[in-house]
């Protein structure tokens, strides 16, 4: 986390509560006036901001106390100079602390991708991408230009599910190019109706610049997914199969047994 940041968050806080009604931060504390929720708000997403950058011990009390010295002009407990060598401190303490989580983050990864390479079906590409083929088909296979439809689930190699078109109930569609390079790769590969299992490096994947916290940094991620069509090309499989069916004179999913 930078200084300039957590004097920001701060700053800002300090700002937002001068023009609200508040109590003493303690269990007891009301959070019935729009004032009263907002004060918690502007505590809550400091908290959590401090915390995403790895600044888990920062103490709640001498946060509050900061804010109430700052808010009733009471002279500093703590003086410039002393709060920037603990500002300085903190924050590489901070920095060490993820740069070790990222090594061990990517070190995982790079393990879990050796292993998977043994697997019977696994398919290891010259970029490092690893794809198995879990349900095969002969559809076209989309070009760079392409804009598809899919499905897919997202995890973190320790079965994490991070997104998920799936779970959602509803398909997406976005151009070849738009996604991340394993996913670019992978597609290209893929034929209408096939369903891979991907496994992305994470110099294909976000490397070191995660898009949300639910990725950590130089996260090896894990795909299913399941192309569905080609925009302008193909109906997504599930309605041209109603449709063949159709045209058949038989509703789709009814199958005779025998």
């Amino acid at each position: 986390m930078k200084l300039k940041h957590l004097a920001a968050v701060v700053a800002v806080a300090t700002l937002t509560l001068a023009g609200c009604d508040n109590k003493a931060a303690d269990s007891g504390v009301d959070l019935k006036t729009p004032a009263q929720k907002v004060s918690y708000g502007i505590g809550l997403t400091m908290g959590k901001n401090l915390k995403e950058d790895g600044m888990d011990d920062i103490n709640p009390q001498a946060v509050a106390a900061g804010i109430a010295d700052a808010l009733s002009g009471s002279a500093q407990r703590v003086g410039d100079e002393e709060l920037m060598e603990a500002f300085m401190f903190v924050q590489k303490r901070a920095e060490e602390k993820m740069n070790a989580l990222n090594d061990a983050t990517a070190k995982a990864g790079k393990d879990y991708l050796a292993e998977n390479a043994k697997r019977d079906g696994v398919v290891t590409t010259e970029t490092g991408l690893q794809y198995e083929v879990l349900t095969a088909a002969e559809g076209n296979k989309p070009k760079a230009g392409d804009t598809v439809s899919v499905h897919y689930t997202g995890t973190l190699i320790d079965g994490s599910v991070f997104d998920s078109s799936v779970e959602r109930g509803e398909p997406v569609e976005f151009p070849v190019m738009a996604v991340i390079p394993g996913w670019v790769e992978a597609l290209q590969l893929m034929s209408v109706g096939e369903k891979y299992r991907l496994v992305i490096p994470s110099e294909l994947a976000y490397g070191a610049q995660s898009p949300t916290p639910a990725i950590p940094a130089n996260s090896t991620l894990v795909f299913e997914v399941e192309l569905l069509g080609i925009v302008g090309q193909d109906a997504p499989v599930a309605e041209a199969g109603a449709e063949a069916e159709a045209e058949a004179g038989e509703p789709a999913g009814n199958d005779e047994q025998e």
